[in-house]
């Protein structure tokens, strides 16, 4: 399966606060808050959520297409994803100005505080996919997560005109999107993905009701964290898939985007969305074990081993072409 993840591609700096933002909070007083946290700690990491995914997906054996706009700074980031399996030469590079830099502090409770620069992703909506489907030789799936928002309306309109099945993945650019917009990206995704907030948030922007958005996806696909992922279907059951738990302290940037591209790489094989979000959990609590968001790497038989271990031997063997795919993405790789 050709899957192109189209979105954000960053830096990200990512800080540590010892102590919790909701004890610095005046109730009554929030409508004029200055606050400065000092930070423990700061980690400088490769991220933007099209890359994070694409970096996922190419451990897990596939060959994603990743489609964005960067800096020239990103050369060396560039190479480095290619070596993990990421095809960037739809990438866009700006003439004039530097990749997107994410700037997010995490309190003592794993509450988060960012802030997005969007420096050269603001180019993204130049970007169109007719040349990334001559260059791929068709896709079979599209995935539209946050970006630039002229360009995540694009590509959606652009994946219906070119007959492309899609995905949508709105969740941190929902704060930048008005109601008409967001009605636009859920006009038909073949997945939809976000959190429980952003969950309530879609509704609060469209003014649909979850019945009204479940009428226009094929699937709502909601994570929650330590609750694990809650899957939504029009005429079906609500399906309830727990969270693997994290062995250690855990890191939340980027679990949401491991998750998705264990997810994705399970739907390149089976139409299946319970065993895809067990394949998804485990990868994302694989990435939540390292700091950064492509920090972690992934071995087949310890990612077998963790699906038994949290939904049983059948479901390990449900998903044994995608551990298999793991080992012999790690082949390849050490063998180049």
């Amino acid at each position: 399966m050709r899957i192109a993840v189209t979105g954000s591609i960053a830096t990200d700096h990512l800080l540590t606060f010892p102590g919790r933002f909701g004890d610095q909070l005046i109730a009554g007083e929030l409508d004029k808050v200055s606050l400065s946290f000092l930070a423990d700690e700061l980690d400088v990491r490769r991220g933007g959520v099209a890359a994070n995914i694409a970096y996922g997906l190419g451990a897990l054996g596939l060959r994603p297409l990743l489609v964005g706009a960067v800096g020239r700074d990103f050369a060396e980031y560039g190479r480095r994803l290619a070596d993990h399996g990421v095809d960037t030469g739809s990438v866009h590079v700006s003439e004039t100005r530097h990749t997107a830099r994410f700037i997010c502090t995490t309190d003592a409770e794993q509450n988060q505080i960012g802030t997005f620069y969007a420096g050269a992703m603001a180019e993204a909506r130049h970007i169109a996919l007719a040349p990334v489907l001559a260059r791929a030789g068709g896709l079979d799936l599209l995935l539209v997560s946050p970006n630039d928002p002229e360009a995540m309306l694009r590509h959606t309109r652009e994946a219906a005109e070119l007959g492309v099945a899609f995905c949508a993945d709105p969740s941190q650019q929902l704060a930048r999107l008005d109601g008409d917009e967001v009605r636009l990206l859920l006009r038909g995704p073949r997945h939809l993905f976000t959190n429980a907030y952003e969950a309530q948030l879609v509704q609060e922007r469209t003014g649909w009701t979850e019945r009204q958005v479940l009428e226009r996806v094929g699937t709502w696909v909601i994570t929650r964290g330590a609750d694990g992922v809650r899957i939504l279907a029009a005429g079906r059951p609500a399906v309830d898939v727990p969270a693997v738990p994290a062995a250690g302290p855990v890191e939340p940037t980027g679990a949401g985007d491991a998750f998705r591209a264990g997810f994705l790489a399970a739907t390149a094989r089976m139409d299946d969305p319970e065993r895809a979000a067990r394949l998804g959990a485990v990868v994302a609590t694989t990435a939540l074990e390292s700091v950064g968001p492509q920090a972690y790497t992934l071995d087949g038989a310890l990612l077998s081993a963790r699906v038994a271990d949290a939904y049983g031997t059948a479901a390990a063997a449900d998903l044994a072409a995608e551990t298999a795919a793991v080992r012999a993405s790690a082949v390849s790789a050490a063998a180049v």
